[in-house]
């Protein structure tokens, strides 16, 4: 029925006549926006670069979430919450769903742990056996009617959420008996549907899009954490929540309106159009082929490939306040509301938006609740290196964190979000990022050893294993480095490369680019990566690595912080040669880093 109102209709057409839900976009937040576009970042969520380099990486479940993602799931959550109270104070036994479409299996678990082991900060969404992980393998499978590798713990899940499910004692011990795909293939069908095993879900997390004809009428919320390249897969998601709960109608004899809120998925994806109307065609640019010079294995540059830093903390931690950097939590990067208005293709209609405002959930930003959180998150980062009792370990992050929210070390320049409502909101948003900095402070500090995690499948990187690929962007030959040329990003670099190609004291050198050479560090509670422009091997024998930067800033200081801990484990860890970092703020001041360094007096 769904699917021929649509194709006989068409969506928008459909849409207006009122017989399916209305989509309803982000059209503002009190944010910042995306600098490109002007929208909120919650519209296209994807696109924000904190975001996809973080979902596109292989990361491990327990890996936080990126903070963006983490403050658009607070605030559709919430809306999703109030929604489900309206359906029961109404009657409904059936719950309504949030929908998460995403880029990728690691995702998908990342998402499906965020959610049960309680970092989602709304409360009622920590709710186990009422969130289905949709794993696609297991269900293509199914699909085409193959058997699957047994899995116990996504078998586990599945069978809570099956006993959870309110069925007869004997249908759910014939559900209990099936093989795993086809248990899969059941809760997913049966999504929204009364007296069937999926009709508790509130919560389907999937890496596709699930098949066609899956548009579960309860289906409220969705959020799209993938790539949207095309109008019509953009369509394609959305439409797996337009189908209407009921056909009520109005005095005039019109259905009623039915909404389904959107964060994540544009509606209109624009391309380039030329002055006649079509699509602008141009000419390909000349490229040039980057690769390693097979004659030039002198010229190796091999760095140990380290995964993580773990930090041996002492028995007792103590701080030093006065050596604590202050941390500034920019309201303008955290979006305490959002407003969704009806839209069709992009269009949004904003006389008929209405707000979601976080301010009216207080109740699940308590302080308390928030230093026992950030503790929480403390502990689990440093237990299995601390040697000493792990309930001692326990109440002094409590203390420490309780010490630094109360403290001058915490700045919020902004009047209006000194109100202790907005405060606890915004610290409850940035929780990650207070965790992050406190964590550096208290490593620094307490840190009795470092052990240095190597990368098993290749524990030592190196400038001969870089693959070769092609460039568009100038660039230079070189003569003193393994790679066959430089790429050039600003003309600044074109400085760093002279000097590294006709300076005597440089005896090697790389452009990091395409190496995978990489600092990982925390930034508002997620893993990034670090990427220092150049490695530099010096006359006598020092391994330098080489940053420039014209400005300096938050998020740099905490890279140069990541680096300088790095620097000391390869140092104190040996066998890799004495190494070295610095960071260069003016073109001129170049050389002198470099010979300074090398040994060299200036």
């Amino acid at each position: 029925m769904f699917s021929w109102i649509i194709s006989d209709f068409g969506l928008n057409d459909a849409i207006e006549a009122g017989l399916v839900k209305t989509p309803r976009i982000v059209v503002r937040d009190d944010a910042l926006p995306n600098a490109k576009s002007y929208r909120s970042k919650l519209y296209h969520l994807y696109r924000e670069a904190e975001v996809s380099q973080d979902l596109n990486r292989k990361a491990a479940v327990t890996d936080p979430l990126p903070d963006l993602v983490q403050k658009a799931y607070a605030i559709l959550a919430y809306d999703w919450r109030e929604t489900a109270q309206a359906w029961a104070d109404s009657g409904h036994s059936i719950p309504p769903v949030l929908l998460t479409v995403c880029n990728r299996t690691e995702t998908v678990a990342r998402i499906e742990q965020f959610f049960n082991s309680g970092d989602c900060l709304i409360k009622s969404t920590q709710a186990p056996e009422k969130t289905l992980l949709v794993d696609s393998r297991v269900l293509e499978k199914a699909e085409r009617g193959e058997t699957v590798t047994k899995d116990a713990d996504y078998e586990q899940r599945l069978t809570a959420i099956i006993e959870a499910a309110g069925l007869p004692s004997d249908k759910a011990q014939d559900l209990l008996a099936l093989k795993q795909q086809e248990q899969l293939r059941a809760l997913v069908d049966s999504v929204g549907k009364r007296g069937q095993p999926g009709q508790r879900l509130q919560n389907v997390i999937s890496v596709a899009m699930l098949s066609e004809g899956w548009d579960a009428a309860n289906v409220t919320h969705i959020m799209g954490l993938r790539a949207f390249t095309s109008q019509l897969l953009c369509e394609q998601v959305i439409g797996r929540g337009l189908r209407r709960v009921a056909h009520d109608m109005d005095e005039q004899g019109l259905l009623l309106p039915e909404y389904v809120n959107i964060f994540g998925v544009p509606l209109s994806i624009f391309q380039e159009i030329s002055e006649d109307g079509g699509i602008e065609l141009r000419p390909p640019k000349p490229s040039v082929r980057v690769e390693v010079e097979p004659d030039r294995n002198h010229l190796e540059i091999r760095w140990p490939n380290i995964q993580r830093i773990d930090h041996v903390l002492k028995p007792e931690l103590v701080l030093d306040w006065d050596r604590v950097e202050a941390l500034t939590l920019d309201p303008m990067q955290t979006p305490l509301n959002a407003e969704v208005a009806p839209s069709l293709t992009g269009f949004a209609n904003l006389a008929m938006a209405s707000e979601i405002d976080l301010e009216q959930a207080v109740e699940d930003f308590r302080l308390q609740n928030l230093i026992f959180r950030a503790a929480r998150k403390l502990y689990l980062q440093n237990a299995d290196s601390f040697g000493g009792d792990k309930a001692f370990l326990a109440v002094q992050l409590i203390r420490i964190v309780e010490q630094f929210l109360n403290s001058d070390k915490l700045n919020i320049p902004s009047l209006w979000h000194q109100d202790p409502v907005r405060r606890q909101i915004l610290l409850a948003l940035n929780i990650d990022t207070v965790v992050a900095h406190v964590s550096r402070f208290v490593s620094a500090q307490n840190t009795e050893k470092l052990e240095a995690v190597f990368d098993e499948p290749f524990p030592i990187g190196s400038t001969a294993r870089m693959r070769s690929w092609l460039t568009t962007r100038p660039c230079q030959a070189t003569v003193r480095s393994q790679i066959s040329h430089v790429v050039y990003d600003s003309t600044w670099e074109t400085v760093v490369v002279n000097l590294c190609e006709k300076e005597p004291h440089v005896l090697a050198w790389a452009k990091n680019d395409h190496l995978d050479f990489v600092i990982r560090y925390l930034w508002r509670g997620s893993s990034r990566n670090f990427v220092p422009d150049y490695l530099i091997r010096l006359s006598n024998g020092k391994m330098l690595v080489l940053e420039v930067k014209g400005v300096d800033d938050e998020r740099n200081r905490v890279k140069r912080a990541a680096m300088v801990v790095w620097i000391k484990t390869v140092n104190e860890q040996g066998g890799f040669g004495q190494w070295c970092f610095d960071v260069v703020f003016e073109p001129a001041r170049t050389r002198d880093v470099i010979l300074q360094y090398a040994g060299i007096a200036g």
